[in-house]
């Protein structure tokens, strides 16, 4: 099968049947390619036909997305084993057993659902989906007699809504959740035991899966993943290591991934305290949305490409929900008046090429952003780029998405 071929393009509404489609394409020796049904067809078409025209090398089993434009898009490419090696150890994690069925809530477009999905097929464990984007009482206790999940493996505000329906007195056979995707708040994680749930979290990277589990002791290295920090930077060895990434013009290439000797990094930042890893945030500022990970400088790039937009600065904004949020504070061009009939212009323009979790949910003006000696655009955090924008009251160029 010429390499292009394997390639088989999957989305759609229905999550269960996604997933399902996904595992059974990679049974048949293809690589899923899972796309957001929210995506446009365009979008969907111009990511799609990226893959396709450098083809996949034959050693790999799966693409996943990670963060990039409807202009740039980075798919993760990696082999079955790079994600059957730690198999033993989330099994352990959730304690797994036969017979168990494990929720999934997480989108299939992310690289967790895939990896949750495959796991739960090669260990012989059930699946199950949420039947809307929020969990609700009958997600847990189960539908049409099928009894409720035993497992469930998503993100920090999939736990939270999860606590919530327990506090609320929703019933449920639930006894063990795994928790990736960004931070685990320790209060939660509290909250979640209080109801008798055993929680897991993990640290870990789209281009290198798991990277460290904390049990209520710590993020501690996975069994055969080897640690170190230098100059305040994450760097790690394992055998869990994707293949590369799709870039723009199809080719296969590190993406974000250094190489030192085996030892690679994605710029993560963190600290080793008495064997114990505590992350720091990327040393690139990408953005942790919704079990996402969002790069400024694509959104940017897009954002700035818009008319009436002379440049953009992004940033993330803490979110109880979300992690972080993503906002744009953007600088109008000469003679151009960012009111709210062009904001909606901009936001309408920016939803068709950026993906979901690129989106920018808080949006403000500025008269000017600050540059650096070289003309670039000065980062800034959240509270610098906020006291520089337009208050609501002064114009009406704000809104959320």
């Amino acid at each position: 099968m010429p390499s292009a071929d394997r390639i088989a393009p999957i989305r759609g509404a229905d999550h269960a049947a996604v997933l399902d489609a996904a595992l059974e394409a990679r049974a048949g020796g293809r690589v899923p390619l899972v796309g957001d049904e929210r995506w446009t067809q365009d979008h969907w078409d111009a990511v799609v036909r990226t893959v396709r025209s450098h083809g996949v090398p034959p050693e790999a089993d799966w693409a996943t997305f990670t963060s990039g434009s409807a202009g740039s898009p980075r798919v993760v490419l990696r082999t079955e084993a790079s994600w059957r090696t730690a198999y033993p150890a989330v099994t352990a994690l959730l304690d797994a057993r036969a017979g168990d069925r494990m929720l999934i809530p997480v989108h299939p477009v992310s690289s967790m659902a895939l990896n949750a999905a495959a796991h739960a097929r090669a260990t012989g464990l059930g699946v199950c989906v949420p039947a809307g984007a929020r969990l609700r009482a009958a997600d847990l206790t189960g539908l049409a007699g099928s009894g409720g999940p035993d497992l469930m493996h998503g993100t920090p505000w999939q736990l939270r809504d999860l606590v919530d329906l327990l506090d609320a007195g929703t019933g449920t056979v639930l006894r063990s959740v795994l928790v990736g995707g960004d931070r685990l708040d320790p209060a939660l994680a509290a909250r979640a035991r209080a109801h008798g749930l055993r929680v897991a979290s993990y640290f870990g990277a789209a281009e290198l899966s798991y990277v460290a589990a904390d049990t209520g002791d710590g993020l501690l290295p996975l069994d055969g993943v080897d640690v170190q920090v230098r100059d305040g930077v994450l760097w790690v060895r394992t055998p869990q290591r994707a293949l590369g990434t799709v870039g723009a013009d199809g080719h296969l290439t590190a993406g974000p991934l250094q190489d030192d000797d085996g030892w690679v990094t994605v710029g993560d930042r963190a600290r080793l305290q008495d064997g114990v890893l505590v992350p720091a945030g990327r040393a690139d500022e990408a953005i942790l949305t919704a079990g996402a990970t969002v790069v400024p400088a694509d959104v940017e790039a897009v954002l700035g490409g818009i008319e009436g937009v002379q440049a953009a600065l992004v940033v993330g904004r803490p979110d109880t929900l979300l992690g972080q949020r993503v906002a744009a504070y953007l600088e109008p061009a000469p003679g151009a008046v960012l009111d709210a009939a062009a904001l909606r212009r901009i936001r309408s323009a920016a939803g068709e090429r950026l993906a979901v979790a690129q989106r920018p949910r808080h949006w403000r003006t500025v008269p000017e952003l600050p540059r650096t000696g070289s003309g670039k655009v000065r980062r800034l955090d959240a509270g610098q780029a906020e006291a520089l924008a337009v208050r609501p009251d002064a114009s009406p160029a704000e809104g959320r998405a």
